[in-house]
């Protein structure tokens, strides 16, 4: 799981089940929540760019605020190098 997250793109997001069927385990979303929710490296391990199926936020070690921030911040960057 954390090898997946660490190829997902900054500024972008994923369900937990989207990840879990990427890693070939689509019957796995409830582990990738227990082992994002296992993450101690913050963003190293970039567990806040997985989202409900909905898209909303939800849990995060740090709380959802700066989940919201960090992925703000990632799609800001990430823009900016689009217009270079």
């Amino acid at each position: 799981v954390w090898q997946a997250l660490r190829q997902i793109p900054p500024g972008t997001t994923l369900s937990y089940q989207e990840l879990a069927e990427k890693i070939g385990q689509p019957s796995a979303a409830r582990a990738v929540a227990s082992a994002c929710a296992a993450n101690t490296l913050a963003v190293a391990i970039p567990c806040h760019r997985i989202v409900r199926r909905d898209g909303h936020l939800s849990g995060y070690r740090w709380g959802v605020e700066r989940k919201r921030v960090l992925l703000k911040r990632e799609r800001v960057i990430r823009a900016s190098e689009c217009d270079k």
